[in-house]
């Protein structure tokens, strides 16, 4: 059996807010609970189980999407006023990156979300 990712716990200060932003923000089906967690399901079957834990350390998860889905999750972003950087310190507001397209933005917990449309190193 090749080794898969199967799953990551996303430590938030409230689980239900975190996933459903998560969720609707990238047009996914909407969180299900598991135990103390809820899990947002990604389409290669990784999920990400949210859990109110505090205190919140912030990390950073990266999204591979096809070019289709960042235009659905960019305009959703900018309908919503989300703020975005071309970077992953925030130095580029409001500017898309141009290795392939792509963005960092925080969810509620001020996680650094990243979606790309070309993997690093490609």
């Amino acid at each position: 059996m090749a080794i898969e990712l199967n799953h990551t716990i996303v430590s938030s200060r409230d689980k239900k807010a975190s996933a459903e932003f998560l969720a609707d923000l990238f047009g996914l089906a909407p969180p299900t609970p598991f135990g103390p967690f809820l899990c947002v399901e990604t389409a290669n079957g990784v999920s990400l189980d949210y859990d109110d834990r505090q205190p919140v350390s912030r990390n950073h998860y990266a999204f591979l999407i096809s070019e289709e889905e960042f235009d659905a999750i960019f305009e959703r972003v900018r309908e919503r006023g989300i703020p975005y950087w071309a970077d992953p310190g925030h130095t580029q507001e409001g500017v898309v990156n141009g290795h392939g397209r792509g963005f960092y933005f925080e969810d509620p917990s001020g996680h650094n979300m990243e979606v790309l449309t070309c993997p690093y190193g490609t």
